[in-house]
C-alpha cells in the first residue's frame, strides 16, 4: 500500500476498448480490465437488462429447491454452450468461488464414492486459480501464498508444460490417492502461456486412465477470448468440471460457475436423501447477475465477438512480435485469440514499462514472470492492437540498459 498511497488512479467511465479517468484523461484498456471485459466498456444494453430485472426481483437464493427464471435460464443456455454433455450448473459470485466449489465437491465425490483416500488436488507450476483458501494453496505462484502458512494441505504441483511430469507424480503417488488435476488451457497470470503441442490431450488422457477428475480452468479462456467459445472446444477436450467467470457477465456484475459433467453429478441426484454436497454461496445464481450475463450472451454471438478474436489473434501477435528484439524482453507469447505476455528481463524493468505505458494512455500490468498481459477487449481494431504495440515499444526504449 505504500506504493499506491497518493498514487492512485481513479478511473471514471468507459466505452468500447477505452477509459477515462477522473481527470479526463484517455486510456487504451490493454487488459480489459482484469481479463474480463469482452464486449467492451459502456454496453447500455447489459445495464438495462440487469435495471430491468431488479425492478421485478432483484434477487432470491437459490439453496435447496429454490431458483428463480433467469438462474434457470442462464444455467440452461450455459450448460448447452459447454462441451460437456448433459451438464449441471453451480453459481457463485466469481471465478474463486467457483474453484471452491470444484475443489471441494471434487473431494466429496470421492467420499461418496466411498474412496476417501483420494484427497491430492494435482496442478501446475505457474498455475493461477484464485486466492480463495483452495485456489491460494493449489495455485502455482508462490509470491501469492507467502505469509499464510499451509492452508490446503493435500496438494501437489507439476511442471506446466510436461505432461509426463503428471504421470510420473501418479506412478510416484499412487491414482488412489489423487482426487483432481485443474489445469487452465491457456496459462494466463502465471504469464501466458499457450499449451505446448499435444499437452491438454496427455493430461487428459492421464486423468481418464487414472480415473481422476480432470478440472479445466476456464475463468480467463471462457465465452471467446481463445477465437472459440471456450479454450475446451479449440483444444478438443471435455472436462469432469469446467470453471468459468469474467467473461460470462464481461465484469458487468459479479458471478461465476463450476460447470459439472453427469460422472460427477449424478450420485447426489441419486435417491438417498442423506447423501448431499453441503455448500452454498449466498449469492449463488444472483437474479440480476444472470439477467447481465443473459444480455452480455446475446451481445457475444449476435455480433460475432468470438469470430472477430480469431481474426484478430494473428495481428495481435504480429504486432507484438516484433518487441522481441529489445535487450529488456526474454519472449513475447500469444497465437491463441487475443492473449499475449510480454516477458521481460526482470520485475523492475517490466513494473517501469507499465508506468511508461499508463502514463502514455495505455493501460498495461505486470503478472507473474515478469510479463506485461495483453488481452483487450474484443471491440478493438488493428488501429488498437498498433497502439499497444509501439507503446510498449516506446516504453521499452524508456527503460535504462542493462547494467
Amino acid at each position: 500500500m505504500s506504493r499506491v498511497a497518493g498514487n492512485e488512479l481513479v478511473m471514471d467511465r468507459g466505452e468500447g476498448a477505452y477509459l477515462w479517468d477522473t481527470e479526463g484523461r484517455r486510456y487504451l484498456d490493454a487488459t480489459a480490465s482484469l481479463w474480463y471485459c469482452n464486449v467492451g466498456h459502456g454496453r447500455a444494453r447489459i445495464a438495462e437488462a440487469a435495471a430491468a430485472q431488479m425492478k421485478v426481483l432483484e434477487t432470491y437464493h437459490t439453496f435447496g429447491r429454490f431458483a428463480t427464471p433467469a438462474a434457470l435460464e442462464l444455467a440452461e443456455r450455459v450448460a448447452g454452450m459447454v462441451p460437456i454433455a448433459d451438464a449441471r450448473v453451480f453459481f457463485g459470485s466469481g471465478g474463486s468461488d467457483a474453484i471452491e466449489t470444484a475443489a471441494k465437491l471434487a473431494l466429496r465425490y470421492w467420499n461418496a464414492l466411498d474412496r476417501p483416500g483420494r484427497r491430492t488436488i494435482v496442478t501446475r507450476a505457474n498455475a493461477y486459480h484464485g486466492l480463495h483458501a483452495f485456489g491460494t494453496s493449489i495455485g502455482g505462484i508462490e509470491a501469492n501464498s507467502v505469509g499464510y502458512g499451509e492452508l490446503i494441505a493435500d496438494v501437489a504441483r507439476v511442471d506446466h508444460a510436461d505432461a509426463e511430469a503428471l504421470q510420473r507424480l501418479v506412478d510416484e503417488r499412487g491414482a488412489d490417492s489423487i482426487a483432481a488435476f485443474f489445469c487452465e488451457p491457456v496459462m494466463g497470470t502465471g504469464g501466458v502461456f499457450p499449451p505446448e503441442p499435444g499437452y491438454l490431450d496427455a493430461v487428459q488422457r492421464i486423468c481418464r486412465d487414472n480415473e481422476i477428475l480432470f478440472v479445466v480452468d476456464e475463468v480467463i479462456t471462457g465465452f471467446g477470448r481463445t477465437g472459440a467459445m471456450f479454450g475446451s472446444d479449440r483444444f478438443g477436450i471435455e472436462p469432469d468440471m469446467m470453471i468459468v467467470a469474467k467473461g460470462i457477465t464481461s465484469g458487468y456484475l459479479p458471478l461465476g460457475a463450476t460447470i459439472v459433467a453427469e460422472r460427477v453429478w449424478a450420485p447426489f441426484w441419486a435417491e438417498d436423501p442423506e447423501l448431499m454436497f453441503r455448500h452454498g454461496i449466498t449469492y449463488a445464481g444472483h437474479t440480476a447477475a444472470c439477467a447481465a450475463a443473459m444480455a452480455n450472451l446475446d451481445i457475444l454471438e449476435e455480433e460475432r465477438l468470438t469470430e472477430r478474436v480469431l481474426e484478430l489473434e494473428g495481428p495481435l501477435l504480429e504486432a507484438l512480435r516484433p518487441l522481441e528484439q529489445s535487450e529488456h524482453v526474454l519472449a513475447v507469447r500469444g497465437g491463441v485469440g487475443l492473449l499475449a505476455g510480454v516477458q521481460c528481463r526482470d520485475q523492475a524493468t517490466a513494473d517501469g514499462v507499465a508506468a511508461e505505458c499508463v502514463s502514455n494512455g495505455v493501460i498495461a500490468r505486470v503478472i507473474a514472470n515478469a510479463t506485461l498481459q495483453v488481452s483487450p477487449p474484443f471491440v478493438v481494431d488493428q488501429s488498437d492492437i498498433d497502439l499497444i504495440a509501439t507503446t510498449m515499444q516506446d516504453a521499452l526504449a524508456a527503460v535504462p540498459s542493462p547494467a
